[in-house]
């Protein structure tokens, strides 16, 4: 009798986009999938949840831009409907509103980045400093997210990028870091050039509507991972919270065969990791097994960057213009965003007074501060860029502290990160750190790499039919042209120049 899907057994760990992709394309397939979650519930960081009273909080907003084109594909196959339609954002500084950005799909599609410099509302920042801007076209040129391109920027930093490109100081400080701030959740001396690149060109620069966002009506846990889970337990699959991962055991040819949590053994034929960095770290700080393997090992060079999630419930409604906002200068190193939750969420569209969510981030410097102390700067700040939130008052808060909470793309960190196939044959990865060659970035990219770590189980057994990735939009034709010429130029660079200059 020939072997059968139902006879495979895979174990995946952690349930957040990554992991709870590749289970519900493996559990389609018939495959015998567990789902393993160190929470208490599916998500982690992105789900949100209810606090005793029965408010909703989250560990931070998570927005979907235009090119999320999977988890949008995937929301559509769910039949849901959790999403605001598209927003317009601004962007504060301690001065005031510095920046309005348009809906970019509704206006006249320009050539990138035409479109991004004409159509976004600078209100303060002189033409002279945005034109500055231009001889830096040379290195998103250069950078084509291959393994190269992330090779010659990552050991740099962003701000030595804009630095050597002559982009101004006022243009790096006004704009450049603020958006690396909110995009890759650090200063530009502490960002990967390479990483800033890559960011930079998928949510903004590739094609004009990229910056385009919708936000969830509710928690993504609520709208959007429930129902998930739901239908990854109706096509087979399990889902089993409170789990978390000790260690491997390995067969005599080194593949995995069972995953160890605390007293419990699940057996598997394979197994994906679909697990942030602190979570691989903790894993494999306790693992024999893992720590057998350099690559595993030097997981350690890579860190995480913490957050500070708040949530202020206020005593009358305060008029905020447009309702996601990004600011920066209140703090030397730290970003944060507010976001005005009686217009994005269904549950606060009632409410009397003003539910504000601000989320810090590399906000390692206000996690010792007391709730109070917290709650008492976010109402300052707040008030800075909306002068009329200094009448109200706060009559409830949340604050929500998250230790290495989100990836920290460092200078040189690229080296160790992992790609999908590991030592371990039948050990595959997945999340927002991995290295693919998609092009996509944060929440599309785990979704995206969890289907990859699905499609190399199904290579790997031969059973089931691979999940269908849609890749991101091709790169604009002028684009094409100079990058092909770039590459044809540093081909015949490689060729006649001698190769003991640094990358």
């Amino acid at each position: 009798m020939p072997e059968t899907s139902q006879q495979k057994r895979i174990v995946v760990v952690g349930a957040g986009w990554a992991g709870l992709g590749a289970t519900y394309h493996l559990a389609k397939q018939g495959y015998d999938v567990t789902l393993l979650e160190a929470a208490p519930y599916p998500g982690g960081l992105v789900a949100g949840w209810k606090t005793p009273l029965g408010r909703s909080v989250e560990g931070g907003i998570h927005g979907f831009w235009y090119p999320y084109y999977n988890i949008f594909n995937l929301v559509n196959a769910l039949d849901l409907d959790p999403f605001t339609p598209f927003t317009r954002s601004s962007q504060y500084s301690p001065f005031g509103l510095e920046v309005e950005s348009p809906i970019f799909q509704n206006e006249p599609r320009l050539p990138t980045p035409l479109g991004t410099f004409i159509y976004t509302r600078f209100q303060r920042l002189p033409l002279i400093d945005r034109l500055s801007a231009l001889p830096l076209l040379y290195a998103v040129v250069d950078f084509d997210n291959s393994h190269e391109a992330w090779q010659r920027y990552d050991k740099v930093t962003a701000r030595e990028l804009f630095k050597q490109f002559g982009v101004s100081a006022r243009l790096y400080k006004d704009a450049f870091e603020p958006m690396l701030l909110v995009g890759l959740f650090a200063p530009g001396e502490q960002c990967s050039a390479a990483a800033a690149l890559g960011m930079l060109y998928y949510f903004i620069l590739a094609h004009q509507p990229d910056f385009d966002v919708v936000w969830c009506r509710g928690t993504v846990g609520e709208k959007i991972f429930k129902p998930w889970v739901e239908q990854v337990e109706k096509v087979g699959g399990k889902v089993l919270t409170n789990k978390r991962v000790d260690d491997l055991i390995l067969d005599e040819f080194g593949n995995a065969k069972a995953v160890v949590c605390g007293e419990e053994t699940f057996e598997a034929d394979a197994v994906i990791f679909g697990v942030s960095v602190s979570g691989i770290k903790k894993i494999v700080a306790g693992s024999k097994t893992l720590n057998r393997y350099s690559e595993f090992r030097d997981l350690n060079n890579l860190g995480g960057i913490d957050v500070l999630a708040t949530r202020l419930w206020f005593d009358r409604k305060v008029n905020v213009p447009l309702p996601s906002n990004a600011c920066f200068g209140f703090d030397p190193t730290t970003g944060w965003t507010f976001f005005d939750l009686n217009t994005l969420q269904d549950e606060y569209k009632d409410e009397t007074g003003s539910v504000i969510e601000a989320d810090f981030y590399h906000a390692n410097q206000l996690l010792p501060m007391t709730d109070d102390e917290i709650a008492t700067k976010v109402h300052r700040d707040l008030g800075t860029c909306i002068p009329e939130f200094r009448e109200a008052k706060i009559s409830v808060r949340s604050v929500i502290r998250v230790r290495q909470g989100v990836t920290h793309f460092a200078p040189g960190s690229y080296q160790y990160f992992l790609g999908a196939k590991t030592s371990i044959p039948n050990l595959f990865m997945s999340g927002d750190w991995i290295i693919t060659n998609h092009g996509s970035w944060s929440q599309e990219k785990a979704y995206v790499t969890g289907l990859e770590a699905a499609n190399l189980v199904i290579e790997r057994l031969n059973i089931g039919e691979k999940a269908a990735i849609i890749p991101i939009e091709p790169d604009e034709p002028h684009i094409q042209v100079a990058r092909s010429f770039n590459k044809t130029i540093r081909e015949i660079s490689r060729n006649l120049l001698p190769d003991f200059w640094l990358p």
